[in-house]
């Protein structure tokens, strides 16, 4: 297996539309990847990147390249397509993502959400190195971070 997240292209795009996570998992991720898209046709800082394991696509992120505070630059989404799970590719791709983050960025700290009733986000990003770092929640939303090197 071979994790890699790329910038989306007008190559992969249409392709990226068609992910989706499972029926359960809406209600904790409702935006679909087209909406994410075309939200980063206007916010600017927005970077679509998507997700291969080798040549095939099976996730989605984005990330944002304007500093945030002190240092933090938000990861706002992230997402495997229902097909694809629970092979580890969403910590492949957290893991794959962060990197690409520092490498591209100067950051400090990387923020991430998650709804409080979504467990498996919870797990992932905490299994990856990611802290809690506010008892309130944020836009109803835990925020997580994970310091840079």
């Amino acid at each position: 297996m071979t994790i890699q997240v790329r910038p989306v292209t007008t190559d992969d795009w249409f392709a990226c539309t068609r992910l989706e996570v499972s029926e359960e998992q809406k209600k904790t991720f409702p935006a679909p990847v087209v909406y994410w898209l075309a939200e980063s046709r206007f916010v600017t800082d927005f970077q679509p990147m998507a997700i291969y394991n080798d040549s095939d696509l099976v996730g989605f992120a984005v990330y944002s390249d304007q500093v945030h505070d002190a240092g933090d630059y938000w990861l706002p989404a992230l997402m495997i397509d229902s097909k694809y799970q629970g092979r580890g590719y969403g910590k492949d791709a957290l893991l794959a993502l962060v990197q690409w983050m520092q490498k591209a960025l100067d950051c400090k700290r990387i923020l991430i959400g998650h709804r409080p009733e979504n467990l498996v986000a919870n797990a992932l990003y905490e299994s990856s190195g990611f802290q809690r770092i506010s008892e309130e929640l944020i836009d109803g939303e835990i925020v997580q971070a994970l310091e840079c090197n």
